[in-house]
């Protein structure tokens, strides 16, 4: 079978499938579960300095779930660890004497002041872990005590932070990217500039996943209360692939290692992201949503599709797509396609031709049939390609998009003639 080892940020693991900082990495017992599971690495869940302990909420999480689908998103309102530093240090000292082989990174918080840094990094260091993720994302309750997200949204203390890891420890430093930003690229080239070994992202973003219409509150409800979370889980997959394509296209974090995360369920899931760049891909969602042994078939179903593709080990087919992302002005003008209805496989529900009947271009007709029933099909002239119908259509491939033009122009927007910009320069 293809090789599923990876060397990400001079850390190696057996395989690119790590959980993130969550619950599920909060103490050895869970840790050495997933490792004997068989995941590549786990972000421990994130540390904070001594001192006051963390209090954290009854109850912690809201999901929202779409037509039978369970747990399409989940919101957390859980903080840091509330488990003491110290226990953890050994805890991590412990774990990664008995598993060398896998990935133990460290997540981390502490207020935005060096000596803090300085103590805390000196301390997991001393534990033999492989690196450390600075925890710049968190979007509930640290926040509003100048940490995560307040950080992760101000670039010059991005870069600020990460400078002081990178001069005061040895170990690889993962910067963990807030997706609550109008642009992802201000902090990820502020980690680049303060030296950053590798970006992680997404973390979660903020969301009111309901409202309890008895009780008038958001949930999760905390004795009558609500407040906004973190959101992840499969429905924050597109943004963060999204996201991590950004990072992957721009020039000025072109060579920067990338971990991604979000919404990622199954190997597919994950050959996406790796496909957009990704050298590693961090689990938490589904691992909570069904348990640890989820990794066998993420794993094993990875190296089957690498296998098929005739892909020995990651790095070749790591980024492909990348150079296929582009900005909607580069797309072809003239390339055109049109929908066709496979008649053997239409089971008559009409949903196609309602969707563009009602919303989109009337290029479907719905003809009665001798004995009853409707016919569907579409009206070449009248398409426009904009695949809805397919999408719409509940019958895997019965609908599926012909190419009409013979491929002999390509015109974009900076060519076309009804581009002002253009009309200007000449």
């Amino acid at each position: 079978m293809a090789s599923l080892t990876t060397t990400f940020a001079g850390i190696k693991a057996p395989n690119p499938f790590w959980l993130a900082s969550a619950p599920p990495t909060d103490k050895a017992y869970n840790v050495v579960r997933a490792f004997q599971a068989g995941w590549g690495g786990v972000v421990w869940k994130t540390l904070g300095e001594d001192g006051p302990p963390i209090v954290n909420v009854s109850s912690r999480y809201g999901a929202y779930s779409y037509k039978g689908n369970r747990v399409a998103g989940l919101n957390n309102i859980e903080l840091i660890t509330d488990r003491p530093l110290e226990i953890n240090l050994q805890e991590i000292k412990q774990v990664k004497r008995d598993w060398p082989d896998r990935a133990l990174i460290v997540s981390l918080m502490v207020p935005c002041e060096e000596d803090a840094w300085k103590a805390i990094l000196r301390r997991v260091e001393e534990t033999g872990a492989d690196g450390v993720e600075l925890n710049f994302g968190c979007p509930h309750g640290m926040p509003e005590r100048g940490m995560g997200a307040a950080v992760g949204q101000v670039p010059d203390y991005v870069e600020m932070v990460t400078r002081w890891c990178k001069q005061y420890s040895r170990m690889p430093v993962i910067v963990k990217l807030t997706p609550n930003i109008t642009n992802i690229l201000g902090p990820a080239r502020a980690a680049v500039r303060g030296g950053a070994d590798a970006v992680s992202l997404i973390n979660t973003i903020n969301s009111i996943v309901s409202v309890d219409l008895d009780l008038m509150a958001p949930t999760p409800t905390v004795d009558g209360k609500g407040t906004s979370g973190g959101y992840c889980g499969p429905a924050v997959k597109p943004i963060a692939l999204n996201m991590v394509a950004q990072i992957a296209r721009d020039p000025e974090c072109k060579n920067i290692p990338i971990s991604g995360i979000g919404g990622i369920e199954t190997w597919r899931d994950a050959a996406e992201f790796m496909a957009l760049g990704a050298g590693s891909v961090q689990v938490c969602t589904a691992a909570m949503h069904y348990g640890f042994r989820i990794v066998d078939d993420m794993a094993d179903g990875l190296a089957r599709w690498m296998d098929g593709k005739g892909y020995a080990a990651l790095e070749a087919f790591r980024g492909l797509a990348t150079p296929n992302v582009t900005d909607w002005k580069n797309l072809n003008l003239s390339y055109q396609i049109v929908a066709q209805i496979d008649q053997d496989k239409c089971i008559k529900c009409g949903l196609c031709h309602i969707a563009c009947e009602d919303t989109s271009h009337q290029a479907i007709t719905a003809a009665r049939m001798d004995g009853g029933g409707r016919r569907y099909e579409v009206v070449d002239e009248d398409c426009v390609g904009c695949n809805l119908c397919l999408h719409v259509c509940p019958v895997e491939g019965c609908i599926t998009m012909k190419r009409v033009d013979d491929g002999s122009v390509y015109q974009n927007w900076t060519q076309h003639p009804n581009n002002p910009m253009r009309a200007a320069a000449e």
